[in-house]
This record gives structure tokens, sequence and C-alpha cells, in this order.
């Protein structure tokens, strides 16, 4: 799944000029955007739920002060993080700012690289905070998001119903786009555990150098370091399910201490004299065979095989082509619905591109393109350039090398298992191959 990449920009407000211009050339130095403001009036405006980037503001200002900026911004969204910037006078007014929600303050004179640290951290908190919220949405936007009848999606549906129930850790393997933190709503609105929160961590989008206070959470205040108490996403999910998606690209540090966390079910954040017990449910996403970044040495066997107390597979849509027809047309309805538009047209050149289409993107894909036909979009350029006059013959030997071709990609090759599957023997399976200038060794490895 892809992380958040919208433009992070940092809104710097100080009335003081020549510090408002020095410190926005650090940031800038640092690689950081930032955007710099003379009083907070200015920079209200531009604050919205969906901003992506962070505040920076001092306290004294005239006119409305950082704190009274700090409290109109949590109005409009209590998880942008706002760093304030204060005098030694003000730093008891921080500390108690900190409780009412204040990411983190700087005392005056400040280093730069306190500056920038506690920027990138915050910005990186934003990150997660707005890929949280997208897996959230995209498990809200389908209501039967397990859609079709082929034998393969019933069982996984009976399966997630018994798992739910069970209360035990569960690790998902798919493709992109097969749905897998759909399923991971699934397990935690079907469990005794639907009451708790669900909180979701974009494993791959976690920076090493937040990922240990992000996760395990700090009861450090470090002024010198800008290193602040933080509950951590472990801690939050406490009563409810911990959602770790791409979690095949954690780094090994960190892969250390999630197996304490699996093993004894506590978690001791940075700081701590002692652990704490969380009573949570872990349920772990990849998109690839963890046990290949085991044979890599990427991942810790130990965390591998707590993890894989139960696993999930979800089927990519290639290797249950028949519930194509009746996913593609849940979603035309509901792209019609949502966009207003009754009089969109199915033509020959869509069907076949259901038939014949490898869809990589999976469901995802084809919901995209559900979308495209109901704004009569071109979705894909081949589409549009495929002749309108393909025969039969022609249509069918397409698709032949189309499941031959995901044969071998499911079988990594080999022969004896394809000519299995196929049910085909071994000469005809060589013969097609040769025709439709297919070479098993691609697949091999």
């Amino acid at each position: 799944m892809s992380f958040f990449t919208g433009q992070q920009t940092i809104f710097f407000v100080d009335d003081d000029a020549p510090l408002r211009e020095a410190n926005l050339q650090t940031l800038d130095l640092a690689g950081l955007a930032v955007e710099a403001f003379a009083d907070a009036a200015s920079v209200l405006p531009r604050i919205s739920r969906d901003f992506a980037g962070i505040v920076v503001t001092d306290i004294r200002m005239p006119g409305m002060d950082g704190l009274e900026l700090r409290a109109a911004i949590h109005a409009i969204d209590p998880e942008i993080p706002v760093i304030l910037i204060t005098g030694h006078a003000d730093v008891a007014m921080a500390v108690r700012a900190l409780t009412g929600g204040a990411f983190d303050f700087l005392t005056k004179p400040f280093a730069a690289d306190h500056l920038v640290s506690s920027s990138r951290r915050a910005l990186a908190h934003r990150a997660l905070i707005l890929d949280n919220r997208r897996l959230v949405a995209a498990a809200q936007e389908i209501d039967s998001p397990l859609i079709g009848e082929s034998p393969a999606m019933v069982r996984l549906r009976e399966t997630i119903a018994q798992l739910a129930q069970a209360d035990i850790d569960v690790l998902i393997e798919g493709e992109t786009g097969t749905g897998k933190e759909l399923v991971a709503h699934m397990l935690h609105r079907q469990s005794r555990r639907s009451g708790g929160a669900l909180v979701a961590v974009n494993c791959a989008a976690l920076p090493h150098e937040v990922a240990e206070g992000e996760l395990f959470g700090s009861d450090l205040v470090d002024r010198a370091s800008g290193r602040l108490g933080r509950p951590g996403r472990i801690r939050s999910a406490h009563r409810g399910t911990l959602f770790l998606d791409e979690i095949d690209t954690m780094h090994a540090a960190v892969q250390a201490k999630l197996l304490r966390v699996i093993e004894e079910r506590e978690v001791q954040p940075i700081g701590a004299a002692a652990p704490e017990p969380v009573d949570l449910r872990v349920v772990a996403a990849t998109k690839t065979d963890l046990r290949d970044a085991v044979a890599r040495g990427d991942f810790r066997e130990d965390l591998y095989y707590r993890l894989h107390v139960v696993k999930l597979r979800i089927p990519p849509l290639r290797e249950r082509r028949a519930d194509i027809p009746q996913t593609f047309a849940y979603f035309l309805d509901e792209a019609a619905a949502k966009m207003g538009h009754a009089g969109f047209a199915i033509d020959d050149g869509v069907r076949r591109h259901l038939v014949e289409h490898d869809w990589p993107g999976n469901v995802r894909e084809l919901r995209n393109f559900a979308y495209s036909v109901v704004l009569d979009l071109p979705a894909d350029p081949g589409l549009a350039a495929m002749p309108g006059d393909m025969g039969l013959a022609e249509r069918l030997q397409r698709f032949e090398a189309t499941i031959i071709r995901d044969t071998l990609r499911q079988t990594r090759g080999s022969i004896a298992e394809a000519m299995a599957r196929l049910e085909v023997p071994r000469k005809t399976l060589y013969d097609k191959m040769q025709r439709l200038g297919i070479d098993p060794k691609a697949y091999r490895g």
C-alpha cells in the first residue's frame, strides 16, 4: 500500500523578523519545505483538516499569541502537530500546553539541529496520522469489500468470521490492491474488540529514527533533545487491534522490540523504568512471502513464527476471474451513485479489457476502472488502442496465454506443477508455450 505522499510543509510563525528569517534558512538548508508568517492571523486561514504539515510558532506575539493559535488549530484538527517556541519565562506555560495537545516546545536560544530534529519527528507523526485516516477511509468505502462467490472468496469470508472470534494474531498475505487493510478492519469489527481502537501503522513509511518513539512510546521529557512523553501506537491499541501493514519492511532493531511485545504482551516505552502490560491483538500484513525475507536475513525468523499463528492469503483477482463481473458491477453501481451518472455505456472494448487484462493492481485497479467507465474516461492507453475487430481465435489465444503465464507465476516456473494444475500433457504445454512465445525460465527463481 502506498503511504501518504502529499507535500509536507512547515508553517513557521514569529513576529521577530531576524529570528524568523534565520530559522527559515535553517529549515530550508535541512531540505524541509517551509513558509514564514509574521503573525497568527495570517497563517490560520491556511490550516484545514487535510493540512499535511506542521506549525512552529512563537508564544509571545501581538494580537493572537502562540497558545491561542495552537488552540485554534486544535479546534480544526487536534492531530496537527504544533511546536511552541518559548522564552525562559514561558517554560512552565509551555509544559502546561503540552498537556493540552502541543507536540513539543523549544526554549530560546535553541540549537538549529534541535529545531530540525523536532520538526522532522512532527512531520513523520503527521504523515502517520494521515496514512491511518486513509486506511480507515479505505475500509469504510466498501460495505462488502470481499465481493465474489468463487470458492476461494467464500472460504476467505468464512475464515475471517471464525478468526475474528478466536482473538488470535493473524498474518495477512496479498498482493497490492487485494484488500489487506480491509480484511484487517473486518477482523476487528467482527471481534469482541470492536469497541476498542484499531490502530494502523504503515511500517514502510515509518522512518527508523522515529520508529521506536512512534510505536513503543516515550516517557522522557528531555528539553535538550526535544523528545517528549507520548503514548505510542502500541499503547494506543490497548484493548483493541494493532494493524502493522507492510511488516516485511520493518527495521531489524524495531523487529527485536516488537518480538517482546508479541511474546510477553507488554511494552516498555523509551525512558520507562519497567514494562507495562498491553491487551491487544496483532494483525500484520505483507505483500510478499515473509519466508523469503527470513531466508535473505531481512526478517527475524522468531518474529515470523510469532506472527504466523494463522495466515490468511488473499487471492489476486487473476486467480478468481469468475468474480470479476460481479465485482465490476458492484463498483459500477457505486460509481454511478456517487457521480450521478446513469447513462454510461459498456462497450466491447470494456468487455474485452475485463476478460483479457491481468489486473496487476487487483480489486483497487478494477474499482478505478469502473469509475473511469462511468465517467467515460479511457482508464488505460492499451484499452483505447485495442482493435475492435479482434477475432474469436485471437481473443482465445490471448486468454490462454494469460492463464499459462499466471500458472507459471504461481508455480515459479515449475513445468511439472503447471502440468498438474492445467491438466495438460507436457508436450501440449510446451507446444502452447512455444506458439505463444512464453519462456518458463523467466518465472523461475
